[in-house]
């Protein structure tokens, strides 16, 4: 419900004659020239609310004005048509003698600023009512999009101008304090990250193991010997989809890179049958493997690693190993977590579209060997470190998502005409421009007839 003193309205009805609405221009890799004069903004630009800057895309400006471009201006609003999230808006902030063009997925918007605030449509784009119109109206099977048709379904409420100023300033400090407040708590979270690094740093240093060696008379010499010395490795497979009873029902955990998000695996997202194990490349892996993902696009990022909870299977972008009686699980976990950057660089694999571990260079990895009774005491040392900064990092995650939740009710409250007080509203009234929407929307028909 909005304001009865508001009225609704569709993109097309608020650009003017001097305006715009439309796609972004069909550029293909074939008209592109990394020398180019002319930047070609991508979905990856166009970020939840503001804009990355981020392309290294370019073409020709003749190029440009061969496939009729066209060339955006500071204020324009892109619109992204496709996730994630789908319906995202920026405003284009840029001022350069360099000329901006737009790829086609990426909508245009350029409404007429004397009826229109171009941050108030910006802003009420990225509104839950408007998300979740735009959501609604999306297609397509495998790559979800929003055609500009539909986008032009959409109602919009307009509010008079002086109260679009008003919303504007008022979510913008209202979201600069919101910011403020995530850079602390991302800034905490690097500051704990840096911890969890020194912690492990200092683990395999043997600087937290120091009193526990004075006590047993242990002496600090550990060799370092190649992992595949020291274990089982195995690799892993996809049974056949073509085949259902393999997938039906299954209830063998099957691994895949998308399960590797926490220390221990005890389920699975996707399960198959024990018979798919017999006639497939897949395996069975014993509990208390590590397991390590060796092809995904994650890796340039990181490399994620866990341990097995339970006997399991894994897909052919994992492999694992199980350790014999000198290493610990455990011990082997942390130390691959803490060497993660190291293994990537050194045993990065090259020429291939997929990033991938080399997996033979993988299996030679150096790891030390301690005793086991040191092993399993360096592990409870790490262990009792960062548990704590484990439920740090969770309260500010929780915190973060509580923030955009706020954001997202700010702007809930702004569109439904709730965000402004009794005297900011009369305020607006005062201003010499104020007049009802209803008269204002007549003025902006009459502009466009």
């Amino acid at each position: 419900m909005i304001r009865n003193d508001w009225v609704e309205v569709k993109i097309d009805e608020i650009i003017a004659s001097d305006g715009i609405f439309s796609d972004g221009d069909w550029v293909e890799s074939k008209d592109q020239d990394p020398l180019g004069e002319v930047r070609l903004i991508q979905l990856a630009d166009i970020g939840d609310g503001f804009f990355r800057d981020k392309s290294n895309r370019f073409l020709t400006l003749d190029k440009s004005k061969e496939l009729n471009c066209t060339y955006l201006k500071e204020n324009d609003i892109l619109l992204a048509r496709m996730p994630e999230p789908l319906g995202r808006a920026v405003i284009f902030p840029l001022k350069s003698e360099r000329q901006y063009v737009t790829v086609v997925d990426v909508a245009i918007i350029r409404p007429s600023n004397e009826f229109i605030k171009n941050k108030y449509l910006m802003h009420n784009i990225n509104s839950p009512f408007s998300r979740k119109n735009i959501q609604e109206l999306q297609s397509g099977t495998t790559r979800k999009r929003i055609s500009r048709k539909n986008l032009s379904k959409i109602n919009f409420p307009l509010a008079p101008l002086p109260e679009q100023r008003a919303i504007v300033a008022k979510i913008e400090k209202l979201f600069s304090d919101l910011d403020n407040g995530i850079a602390n708590l991302k800034a905490a979270k690097g500051k704990l990250e840096i911890y969890r690094q020194a912690v492990l740093k200092k683990a395999f240093e043997g600087e937290l193991t120091k009193e526990w060696r004075g006590k047993h008379g242990v002496c600090f010499k550990w060799k370092k010997e190649k992992m595949e010395d020291h274990g089982e490795w195995k690799g892993g497979g996809t049974p056949s989809k073509r085949n259902s009873a393999y997938w039906k029902d299954g209830n063998v955990l099957w691994v895949s890179p998308k399960d590797m998000k926490c220390k221990i695996i005890l389920d699975t997202k996707d399960k198959i049958s024990e018979s798919s194990i017999k006639h497939s490349s897949t395996k069975w892996i014993e509990k208390g493997a590590v397991l390590f993902v060796v092809r995904s696009g994650i890796i340039r990022r990181m490399l994620p690693i866990a341990i097995a909870g339970e006997r399991l299977t894994v897909n052919q972008d994992l492999q694992s190993f199980s350790p014999n009686e000198y290493l610990s699980s455990e011990f082997v976990y942390w130390y691959c977590s803490s060497e993660e950057r190291i293994i990537r660089e050194q045993c990065a694999k090259d020429g291939t579209t997929v990033d991938s571990i080399n997996v033979p260079m993988l299996k030679r990895h150096l790891i030390p060997i301690p005793s086991i009774e040191e092993q399993h005491a360096i592990v409870a040392e790490i262990e009792s470190r960062l548990s704590v900064c484990d439920k740090l990092t969770e309260s500010i995650d929780q915190s973060l998502e509580k923030c955009e939740a706020l954001r997202q009710s700010i702007l809930k409250k702004a569109f439904a005409g709730q965000l402004l007080s009794q005297a900011e509203l009369a305020a607006c009234r005062m201003e010499p421009d104020w007049e009802p929407a209803d008269k204002l929307l007549k003025r902006i028909r009459e502009a466009k007839s």
